[in-house]
C-alpha cells in the first residue's frame, strides 16, 4: 500500500487537468499552478527546469500567452497510468491548437510525468515531446490558417 489512496491521486489529477482546460481558455495559469507544491521541480525539456511554484508560473504564464502558443488551448489527456505504490502518473496530453478556420484538426503530442506530494499537489512534472513533431504541427497549422484567410 502506497502513501496515499488511488483516490486520493486520480482527484488531484482530476483537478490538475481541470484547472489545465480553465486555464487553456482563460490564459490565466494561477489557479493551475496551485496544483504544484512550493517548492516543486519542473523539467520542460526545451525550456529546462524550473524550481518551485512561483518560477512554474512565470514560465507557464509567459508562455502559454505568446501570440502563437495563446492558440493552443486544449489539452486533453488521451491515457495515463498510476503508480500508486510511488505517487507517480504517467499520461500522454494532446496539445490542441485552435481551429485555424477550415475545421481542421492540429495537435501533437507530449507525455508527462507527474509525482504526487499529497495535499492535493504534485512535486514534479517533466513533459516529454519530440520537438521536431511539434514543429511539423505547428507548420501545418498555420499552413491551415493562411488557407482560410484566403491569403
Amino acid at each position: 500500500m502506497g502513501k496515499w489512496s488511488r483516490e486520493e491521486i486520480e482527484e488531484a489529477f482530476q483537478t490538475f487537468q481541470d484547472r489545465a482546460k480553465v486555464a487553456g481558455k482563460s490564459h490565466d495559469w494561477t489557479e493551475w499552478s496551485e496544483c504544484f507544491t512550493e517548492d516543486a521541480d519542473y523539467y520542460e525539456h526545451h525550456y529546462g527546469r524550473m524550481k518551485g511554484r512561483a518560477e512554474i508560473l512565470a514560465w507557464i504564464q509567459s508562455t502559454m500567452n505568446e501570440p502563437l502558443f495563446a492558440e493552443m488551448t486544449a489539452f486533453p489527456i488521451d491515457w495515463y497510468m498510476i503508480d500508486e505504490e510511488r505517487g507517480w502518473i504517467m499520461c500522454q496530453v494532446a496539445n490542441v491548437m485552435d481551429d485555424p478556420g477550415d475545421g481542421s484538426d492540429h495537435r501533437e503530442y507530449n507525455w508527462t510525468l507527474l509525482h504526487y506530494a499529497g495535499n492535493g499537489q504534485f512535486s514534479y512534472e517533466e513533459d516529454m515531446y519530440n520537438p521536431t513533431e511539434f514543429g511539423e504541427m505547428v507548420k501545418g497549422y498555420l499552413k491551415a490558417k493562411k488557407a482560410a484567410k484566403g491569403s
